[in-house]
């Protein structure tokens, strides 16, 4: 017997209830859900004193450009920044949400967050939202352990690479780390190979653009490079748009003096106003 303090515990398994309602769907033409498209390169790598996150500053709204100068990479903690792909509000506000959450943490405990520590939380609130949060993140960072970068996914799944990348340039990005990532890399080829990656994601995917973001987190301190490198300059103008007078020929001319009906200035008295 139930109650509302201890009510049934449900079927264990899958539930199909649903299948038959959802192929009836189809047969009616009912479009499918389609993938959203994340219009970025973000990327992370775990070199031989820390890790170094690296973003493009590209948004777009749809095939339009709405921001050259995008931040991608986020502020979770003093040891710990994440970077965001999807949808710029859901990335910018989770992050911001887990990033008080850790203060708290850290005030509470009085130690330093660790990195795991802000992963689970932020894959505990992505699987709690199923998806619907369009929010692609790495997070990386230095703790008591060591370096740690994890990429996770807006479903909530998550895992833990010495390298790895996200967004549609990812595969541009993944080609470079795949070809030339080793351990023990020392900062500066750390640097290199990241704006190589973020690069090759810039000019090989209309989604990502602009400049090239990098974050240097080692052991006591954090280096956020914005912008690291300028990829793509604006373009300077070539000609001039100032023309002479007589360049182009007046066809007709046409003048309307105005009529000045009345000059007189009248001076309105304010009216008392009385407080109740």
């Amino acid at each position: 017997m139930s109650s509302v303090l201890l009510p049934n515990d449900q079927t264990p398994g899958f539930s199909f209830d649903n299948c038959r309602r959802n192929a009836t769907l189809m047969e009616k033409g009912f479009p499918a859900p389609k993938a959203i498209k994340t219009g970025t390169t973000i990327a992370g790598i775990v070199y031989k004193d820390g890790v170094i996150l690296g973003a493009d500053t590209r948004a777009t709204e749809g095939n339009i450009v709405a921001d050259k100068n995008c931040s991608k990479i986020h502020y979770l903690a003093k040891n710990i920044y994440c970077c965001g792909a999807g949808t710029a509000a859901d990335t910018e506000q989770t992050t911001s949400l887990i990033a008080s959450q850790l203060e708290l943490h850290r005030l509470h405990s009085g130690r330093q967050v660790r990195v795991c520590t802000a992963e689970t939380l932020l894959k505990q609130m992505l699987f709690r939202y199923q998806g619907h949060i369009g929010a692609a993140l790495i997070v990386g960072g230095m703790d008591i352990d060591g370096p740690h970068v994890y990429c996770i996914y807006p479903h909530g799944s998550s895992e833990s690479l010495p390298y790895t990348t996200m967004g549609s340039g990812s595969r541009a990005a993944m080609a470079v780390f795949e070809a030339r990532w080793k351990p023990n890399m020392t900062e500066e080829e750390g640097k290199l190979l990241m704006r190589d990656a973020i690069a090759g994601g810039i000019f090989n995917d209309l989604g990502s653009g602009s400049n090239v973001d990098v974050c240097v987190i080692r052991k006591d301190s954090v280096d956020y490079l914005r912008p690291y490198e300028l990829t793509v300059s604006k373009g300077q103008r070539q000609g001039t748009y100032t023309y002479a007078r007589g360049t182009t020929a007046v066809l007709s001319t046409k003048i309307i003096p105005l009529q000045i009906v009345d000059q007189s200035v009248q001076r309105i008295e304010p009216e008392s106003m009385e407080v109740a």
